[in-house]
């Protein structure tokens, strides 16, 4: 299932939620298996991601701000950083950078002629993906956890 879907006729960012990592395991219950796809008519690529409860909160801000225009760092403590800009004065579009500094030293960006609407389209989907796999652990204190009710 799709948290990000962002594309043109040419290009594609897409972060794709495969399940759950250890479902059962409270500690771990939470965290979700997730890839980062990224083709276009010059590169295509993938990278393995693990979501947390707190990525997908800071997803939902990071759409507030890109619909106010300003630039995004989503996932900015790990690999990959992605970062949005709404309108990208040198291509006249939204663009999409991913650097994943930490594992394979690569940089992406993607100019996307992207359509009226698409903010609310990642809210949709980003909703989707909360119904789906809702937060069921809480941490009670620093290594503590409960499920809950």
């Amino acid at each position: 299932m799709d948290l990000i879907s962002l594309r043109d006729e040419d290009s594609s960012f897409r972060v794709r939620v495969l399940g759950r990592r250890m479902p059962g395991v409270l500690h771990l219950h939470d965290l979700l298996d997730a890839e980062v796809v990224v083709t276009s008519s010059f590169v295509t690529g993938s990278l393995s991601v693990r979501l947390l409860p707190s990525d997908l909160d800071g997803w939902g801000r990071s759409l507030d701000v890109l619909a106010s225009g300003r630039e995004i760092v989503w996932l900015e403590d790990g690999s990959p950083e992605v970062r949005i800009r709404p309108l990208d004065e040198e291509h006249g579009t939204p663009t999409v950078l991913v650097e994943d500094l930490g594992r394979s030293c690569v940089s992406v960006l993607l100019p996307l002629s992207l359509e009226p609407g698409w903010i609310d389209e990642q809210r949709r989907l980003l909703e989707q993906v909360r119904r789906t796999w809702p937060s069921e652990v809480r941490q009670t204190s620093p290594g503590v956890y409960e499920w809950r009710h």
